[in-house]
Order: C-alpha cells, then structure tokens, then sequence
C-alpha cells in the first residue's frame, strides 16, 4: 500500500511538473526572447511562438543542470523536499503562473517557485540558505537597473548620427560572439565539467600557444564582425532584422536553460532517490516548454511587445544584448532569474533612452512591479501555510 501511494505520489508530481514547464513555456520562456523582436516587427507573433520554444527545449537540455540543482537542493538546508511538497509547490507557482497568462499581467516564474520552496522547505523544517539568497537577491535587484542601463547606453548610441550601423552593429556582433565562444556547457566537458567552445577549441592550439582560449574568442569576434559587416553593406534592413532574430535566438536558449530548473528542479531529490538521470528530467521540462511555446506564447508575447513600448529594430537589438548577458550570468551563477524582468527592464531602458517615457506604459509597469513582488510573498507566505495544515492532517 505504501509502495503504491509512492508511486501515486511520483505520477502527480511528474504530471505537474510537465504542466509548469508548459506554463513557463506559455509564459516567461515563450514570449520574453522575442518580443523585442516582435515588436520591430522583425518576425511574426505566431512565427516567433514556433522559433522560440523549438531553441528553448535545447537550451533547456544543454543548460538546464545548474539552476535546476539550485532549486531542488540548494534553496532550504537540512531537508529535501518530498514528493507532496513537490506537488504543492509546482502546483502553487503553477496556478500563479496560469492567472498571469490569463490577465496577460507577466508573472515572475522564478518569484513564485523560489517563494514556494522556501515557504514549504521552511514548514518542512528546513532551515534558510542565507548565502544563496543573498547571491539571489542581488541579482534581482540589479537586473533592471544594470540591464535597463545598459538597454539605455545602448539605445543612446546607436540613436546618434556618428554612429553607423556599419559599425556599430558588427561591433556588438564581435562582442556577442566572445560571451557566446566562452559559454560553458556540461556536453563538452565530459567527466571533469563544464567546458566552453573556447576552452575545448582552444586546448587543440596548446602546442602552438598557452592562449589558446582566447585566440579562439578572437577568432569567433572577427568571424562574427566581417559576417554582419558584409551582410549590412549587401541589404541593411535585413541584416538588421536578421541580427535582431540571432540575439532573440541567444535569449530564447537561455531561457531554456534556466526556466527548466523552475518546472523540473523541486523534483530532484525525489528523482535522485530513482537513480533517474538528470538529462532525462531535462528533456522532459525541454519538451513541456517546447509545448508550452507553440500553443500559449502568442498571447504574452503580444503583450510584451506591444503594451511597453514602441519599438524600433535599434531599440530592440539594444534591449536584447543585455538580456543574454543578465541571462547566462544567471545560468552561470545558479540563480533563479525571472526573464520577464530581464526583458522588461531592458525594453523600457532602451524605450527611455529615445522617447524619454513617453512610449512607454507606466500604469503596466507598476502593474507588473506589484505582481512580482506580490507573487514572491503570496507564494512564500500560501507555501508555508498549505503545507504546515497539510503535515496536521493525520
């Protein structure tokens, strides 16, 4: 009897699991890398829907490890969730995040999840990971001031008249390529780690020289620049909505690799225990978004990139730049991070930066600020007293 309420227990938990990926598919991971896009008009809404969540399923498998790890183990010391407390907190943040896609208000994902595993873990008995939540508070709190003031240089610049896009744009091209050269992934470094494709192309020119990395970076620059530089000089317009599209792409596999952690990481220790490996529990999430995507992102997506401000393919390259940025620091760090507020703070930095507000919607932004902030102590607080009432039950 026992064995079989586990198993009962592990079925509801898997199957909220797919639901939340689905939500976070429908939400946060599906709208938030193209938007900006979107809104330039660089691609459909329906087209975009399709794109992102086929490039978020392998950022979610590629990526996916370190803040699933975070989630799962490193948010409450001294306890592990149990498959009940799995199901109450993906069903929570699930719920929260359904009403958000209902009202088309973006819902924090990673304020809600992160909210409920504390609160359950602390009703669990667990005692707080105050190192961790110090590290996740600063990144929250300086993502939309660094990512909305990097959107705003950005936007700045590329407004003026000394600043061509025949230079401007294969120079941010250069740059984007570097961070993209020396993005570690778990596939290329085997047993011993991580490994970037600098790091692994790099240690083939050990003979030759020490600096193998970044000969390598360089290399990905340059290869980058002259690409985008030739593709301006032949057909501006488009080099310039295909270089938008290339950055929503980056967005979209970042996503991927962090929002997976928020549907499949509660579920580790549980899994653990079932000596199920981790890159099947990603390629489940992967594909829970991947649906999630195609079939619920229109909606979000419209309202992203049309409700916070008007936006040019300028203002968007400028948006989408510091999203990647914020968004493999994250990846890299472990940290929950909610791409709604990477996204959102860099559309309206990069939106300031040209109309000074005045495309901008401020009712929705505070709107959005209080659902966030709400989202986070709603599900602490309904966490810890759902499973505190559940654990008297007899």
């Amino acid at each position: 009897m026992v064995e079989l309420l586990s198993l009962a227990l592990v079925v509801v938990a898997t199957t909220v699991s797919l639901f939340m990926a689905w939500i976070i598919g429908a939400g946060s991971a599906g709208a938030t890398p193209f938007a900006p896009a979107v809104g330039a008009n660089a691609i459909s809404i329906m087209r975009a829907g399709l794109v992102v969540g086929v490039i978020a399923f392998f950022g979610a498998v590629v990526q996916g490890e370190s803040v699933s790890s975070a989630i799962g183990t490193g948010l409450i010391d001294g306890v592990s969730l149990s498959p009940v407390a799995a199901v109450v907190v993906l069903l929570l943040a699930g719920g929260l995040m359904a009403a958000g896609i209902v009202t088309g208000i973006p819902i924090a994902t990673a304020f809600t999840v992160t909210g409920a595993v504390i609160g359950i873990g602390m009703a669990l008995g667990g005692t707080p990971a105050w190192a961790k939540y110090q590290e996740i508070a600063s990144v929250w709190v300086l993502t939309p001031f660094v990512g909305g003031g990097l959107a705003y240089g950005l936007a700045r610049v590329l407004s003026r008249e000394w600043a061509p896009e025949s230079i401007c744009i294969p120079v941010l091209a250069a740059s984007v390529s570097a961070v993209v050269a020396n993005i570690e992934f778990a596939v290329l470094g085997g047993d011993t780690g991580s490994q970037s494709l600098a790091g692994t192309l790099g240690a083939s020119l050990t003979p030759v020289t020490a600096r193998g990395s970044l000969v390598v970076t360089l290399l990905f620059a340059v290869v980058a620049a002259a690409v985008v530089r030739f593709d301006i000089h032949r057909d501006e317009h488009r080099a310039m909505n295909r270089f938008l599209l290339t950055l929503g792409s980056l967005v979209a596999f970042s996503a991927g690799g962090s929002q997976v952690g928020l549907a499949v990481g509660p579920l580790l220790p549980l899994f653990d225990t079932m000596a199920i490996p981790l890159v099947a529990v990603l390629v489940g999430g992967g594909f829970g978004i991947l649906v999630g995507a195609w079939m619920g992102a229109p909606r979000m997506i419209k309202s992203l990139s049309q409700d916070y401000s008007s936006l040019g393919p300028r203002r968007a390259i400028s948006a989408l730049i510091p999203s990647f940025l914020i968004a493999q620091a994250a990846v890299f760090l472990g940290v929950p991070v909610s791409f709604n507020e990477i996204v959102v703070s860099a559309i309206i930095g990069s939106g300031a930066a040209i109309t000074g507000g005045a495309g901008i919607s401020r009712g929705k932004i505070l709107k959005t600020l209080g659902a966030w902030t709400g989202s986070f102590a709603l599900s602490f607080v309904a966490g810890y007293l759902l499973f505190a009432a559940i654990a008297m039950l007899p």
